[in-house]
């Protein structure tokens, strides 16, 4: 039976009150049978997208909103609305050209500049993107998503003071917001600026836990005398992970350190390297008996004052390496031809040289004093600073980018 038009306006009343109080999935039945009387309706169709992009049934919004943005070719909302659909579905050239149009019929929306941009990150189109951020500012120099956003476009291509006056700027408006904090932070520290940036890197810990572990412990803030022992953890969900074993023996010093000043510091780590470590251990499954509070072993270069150029000596393990010509080879590439090669982390310790990515083997064999180079990915944590060379941490370290083919062989005629 034909709807009537009161029926029709009925029926869209309904649907926005359903929609208004949260319920899109009442609200969507009503625009689809509204929609189905009224199929050239482009309003009814534009609300019949959105609350289908509400319902994250993006692939079901397409053609609605393809057909509100046709029907109403002035609202810039329904080709916004059509673009923030396409995204979702991977075509961004088609997101595009419906963000040109809502920027012809819109030119001082900085919200239209700002999608322009991100869609042209997710199309690779960096330079242009990083112009359409720049326009959205220009609108709104305080829109906190774009400058987030240019700020991670900026550090990426080198320009480390823009990135950090975005960030600054994103902080003013909102300076207590962790995540700014937390990247402020991240990039101050991969610029080797540890006196500001670990106060920052702190702001992690006020984060939901993304993936890290902790124990159910009060968390140590650097107080002394403590009543009991104090558990130096890695975050890391993985214990055994190489990040987790690499933090492990980086701060083990730490671990030193502290109970030197009387702290009874007491290492969680990986099994696999428990009895490496000459500093009191325990693993993951341990129950966490007379333990008075806990720290992330990350945390304790800003709570014992390290600065890059001047860290506490390395920590020795308990085994001994045995000096020996042969090559231990860690890293994601083929070993060279012609050398005596171990590719077996069990057998590191019988190393003389090591080349290695940053795997557990590398990192022992750096911590054991055995010749090591390491092999950097570009993404590579901030802990080993932003130069390459003689590493600070060992010193029988050399860190090397791993695309640095040269330098590599150089490293590898001198084994």
């Amino acid at each position: 039976m034909a709807l009537s038009d009161q029926q029709i306006e009925a029926l869209g009343r309904d649907a926005l009150q359903r929609a208004a109080a949260g319920d899109f999935a009442g609200a969507e039945s009503l625009f689809a049978r509204a929609v189905e009387a009224r199929p050239n309706s482009g309003q009814l169709l534009h609300l019949l997208g959105q609350v289908r992009l509400k319902l994250g049934r993006f692939a079901e919004a397409r053609e609605p909103l393809e057909r509100a943005a046709a029907f109403l070719p002035r609202d810039a909302a329904a080709q916004v609305n059509l673009a923030g659909c396409l995204g979702r579905l991977g075509r961004h050239d088609g997101a595009l050209e419906a963000l040109e149009r809502a920027a012809r019929l819109a030119p001082g929306d900085a919200a239209i500049a700002h999608n322009k941009g991100r869609t042209l990150e997710a199309l690779g189109r960096t330079d242009d993107a990083e112009r359409a951020y720049g326009e959205a500012l220009a609108i709104d120099h305080r829109m906190l998503p774009c400058l987030s956003a240019r700020a991670t476009l900026l550090a990426a291509r080198g320009d480390w003071a823009g990135a950090l006056t975005d960030l600054e700027s994103a902080l003013t408006v909102r300076p207590d917001d962790p995540r700014l904090r937390l990247r402020r932070g991240e990039l101050l520290l991969r610029q080797g600026d540890w006196w500001r940036g670990l106060v920052d890197h702190e702001a992690r810990l006020e984060l939901p836990d993304g993936g890290r572990w902790s124990p159910d412990l009060p968390r140590w803030q650097g107080e002394e005398p403590l009543s009991g022992r104090l558990l130096l953890y890695p975050e890391q969900a993985d214990v055994e992970s190489d990040a987790a074993v690499r933090d492990t023996l980086m701060m083990l010093r730490g671990a030193e350190v502290l109970r030197t000043r009387g702290v009874d510091a007491v290492v969680q780590c990986a099994a696999s390297i428990a009895d490496l470590i000459d500093v009191p251990t325990v693993g993951r499954d341990t129950p966490l008996k007379d333990f008075a509070a806990a720290a992330p072993l990350r945390s304790l270069p800003h709570f014992l004052g390290w600065a890059l150029e001047a860290l506490p000596p390395p920590s020795a393990l308990r085994p001994k390496a045995l000096p020996s010509s042969r090559l231990g080879w860690f890293a994601r590439t083929l070993p060279p031809e012609g050398k005596d090669v171990v590719s077996d982390p069990v057998d590191v310790a019988a190393c003389g040289f090591v080349v290695g990515n940053e795997t557990a083997a590398t990192l022992i064999a750096a911590a054991l004093g055995i010749p090591t180079l390491l092999l950097l990915s570009p993404s590579a944590d901030w802990l080993w600073g932003p130069r390459r060379g003689s590493s600070p941490w060992y010193p029988n370290l050399e860190v090397i980018d791993e695309d640095q083919s040269e330098k590599l062989a150089a490293w590898l005629g001198r084994c």
